[in-house]
């Protein structure tokens, strides 16, 4: 797996102050993405121990509540086996910090993944420009849905986080 940035302290993309993970890869192209340079696969720097650390350090801080996975797409097929993996280890080693994962694919597409195991809440869909709108709340076109996804596993239905 390969990334692109770690950024900390970040409060657009989830709930409370974030680290989040860019990693690289992505297939579905949307027109006017506000990452296109995060689509080629092997783009960036390989997520190696160094980055892991840096993650965790983080994750460590009291005021951080968990983790965003962005991108790209970290259900990228080349991504979900090491995102299922760091997803797991994350939630063993913060079981008290939230991990929110943005995803151009549909929760009924990936649903099923075991990755979702490890996942609080998903944004789902691809971003549709003529859809957008500044003013929505942690997604950024009207057709994205915030679903709970432990929720939604544990009743076999979706749930949106929060109720919308």
């Amino acid at each position: 797996m390969r990334y692109h940035n770690i950024t900390k302290d970040d409060m657009l993309n989830g709930e409370g102050l974030r680290v989040v993970l860019w990693v690289a890869g992505c297939a579905h192209g949307c027109k006017n993405c506000q990452n296109p340079i995060t689509w080629d696969p092997e783009g960036g720097l390989p997520f190696d121990e160094a980055a892991k650390e840096e993650l965790f350090a983080e994750l460590q801080k009291d005021y951080i509540s968990g983790v965003t996975l962005s991108g790209g797409d970290p259900l990228y097929p080349g991504n979900r086996k090491d995102m299922t993996a760091l997803a797991k280890e994350i939630r063993e080693t913060f079981p008290d910090k939230k991990t929110w994962l943005y995803t151009g694919y549909l929760w009924e597409e990936v649903s099923a993944l075991p990755i979702m195991k490890y996942i609080d809440v998903l944004i789902d869909g691809r971003f549709i420009e003529d859809l957008k709108d500044p003013q929505l709340h942690w997604k950024g076109s009207f057709n994205q849905r915030i679903v709970d996804v432990q929720k939604s596993l544990e009743k076999g239905t979706m749930y949106l986080y929060p109720a919308e």
